[in-house]
């Protein structure tokens, strides 16, 4: 039997609740900064990495360089030294070089605002992508991260394996006037209701709507 998810009642109700809720660091990042180079270097920072770590990180970098011809101006261990503790920090700061040179090499020194020509920058995933797009360009753009693969699947509006599946099922799923709001809502549900362990189904606001599929230990 298929699932009835209403999904215009949930968005609804979410966007009223986490008003006082954190946002996510990089949504943040694009409110301080309105800046495509600023949100694409905090996702590449954000990657396995707490959202406090990264708000810190960002604001310690974009101090140094805040483009891409002052970042290549920094030495390795210079940006290594200010994005710690960040997870991979090594590996990010290798990156955040190369797609500095990309920028300047290839796209004159601007931020593409298109998936393929994102996704051809080393380091650059779906995700990072689809995030650059909606909160960097305002752009329609579906961001699948743990937290809207999880919450999506537990809803019952989809049902997938990955993050992958994810977002092409709410590609052809989720009425495009939610594309750029999706990720930043759930993001802030799921770091505050909708936990991976033990979600708060007793004070959830969408409980109602919710098919709790794989739901197996909640708090009441």
């Amino acid at each position: 039997m298929q699932r009835i998810v209403e999904i215009d009642k949930i968005i609804k109700i979410l966007k009223k609740e986490v008003k006082d809720l954190q946002n996510p660091s990089v949504s943040e990042v694009a409110l301080d900064f309105k800046n495509p180079f600023h949100v694409l270097i905090s996702c590449i920072l954000s990657l396995r990495t707490k959202d406090q770590v990264t708000r810190l990180a960002a604001k310690r970098l974009f101090k140094l360089a805040d483009n891409p011809i002052d970042m290549l101006k920094l030495s390795l261990p210079e940006i290594e030294k200010a994005i710690y503790p960040v997870g991979f920090y090594r590996v990010k700061s290798n990156n955040i070089k190369n797609i500095c040179k990309d920028l300047i090499g290839k796209f004159k020194g601007r931020v593409p605002d298109n998936m393929d020509e994102l996704l051809s920058l080393k380091g650059v995933g779906r995700k990072t992508a689809n995030l650059v797009l909606t909160e960097g360009f305002g752009k329609p753009g579906i961001c699948v991260d743990t937290h809207v693969h999880r919450i999506s699947n537990r809803l019952g509006y989809v049902s997938t394996k990955n993050p992958f599946e994810t977002e092409m099922a709410l590609r052809n799923k989720l009425p495009l006037k939610y594309w750029i709001e999706y990720n930043n809502l759930l993001v802030r549900w799921g770091q505050n209701i909708c936990k991976p362990v033990g979600p708060l189904c007793g004070i959830c606001k969408i409980e109602r709507f919710c098919f709790k599929v794989g739901v197996e230990k909640r708090k009441n």
